[in-house]
C-alpha cells in the first residue's frame, strides 16, 4: 500500500503544495471581497498561495507519465505549468499597474483552472493519484 511517506519526493511535494493551495485559495479570495475586506489576511494568504502554486508548478516538471499520450513524459496536463507561471506573472503585473480588477480576474481564473480544474483531472480514478486517493486511502475502488 502506498502511503505519503513512500511517495516519490516530487509527487509528495506536488501533492502537498497543491492541496495547500486548494485549501488556502478560498481564504485569500474571501479576505478581499467587498463585504469582508481584510487586507492583511488577503496579502498573507495570497503570498502563501502564490508560493504554494509556484512549488506545485515547478514540482510538476519532475513528474512524468509515459503511459498517457506524452512528449518526453510530459502529458497535456503539464501545459498548466506555463499557464500557471504566466498567470501568476500577469496577476502581479496587473497589481503593479494598479489594475485591481485585472488582478482579481487573473487570480480567480488561476484558482479555478489550476486548482479546481487540474485537481479534478488529476483525481480521475484512472490516474495515479486518483487510484491512491479513491482506491487505497478511501477504499472506494
Amino acid at each position: 500500500m502506498t502511503t505519503f511517506s513512500t511517495l516519490p519526493p516530487a509527487v509528495a511535494i506536488h501533492l502537498s503544495a497543491s492541496l495547500g493551495a486548494l485549501l488556502l485559495g478560498p481564504v485569500a479570495l474571501w479576505a478581499r471581497r467587498a463585504g469582508a475586506a481584510h487586507p492583511r489576511l488577503h496579502r498573507a494568504a495570497g503570498y502563501a498561495w502564490v508560493t504554494l502554486m509556484v512549488a506545485s508548478a515547478l514540482s510538476a516538471l519532475a513528474i512524468r507519465d509515459y503511459r498517457l499520450p506524452n512528449i518526453a513524459g510530459y502529458t497535456p496536463i503539464h501545459l498548466l505549468v506555463p499557464v500557471t507561471l504566466f498567470g501568476l506573472f500577469g496577476a502581479f503585473w496587473f497589481l503593479a499597474q494598479k489594475n485591481i480588477a485585472g488582478h482579481r480576474k487573473a487570480m480567480r481564473g488561476l484558482y479555478f483552472q489550476a486548482c479546481i480544474g487540474a485537481g479534478l483531472f488529476t483525481l480521475l480514478p484512472s490516474r495515479f493519484l486518483g487510484q491512491l486517493v479513491w482506491g487505497q486511502w478511501l477504499g472506494l475502488l
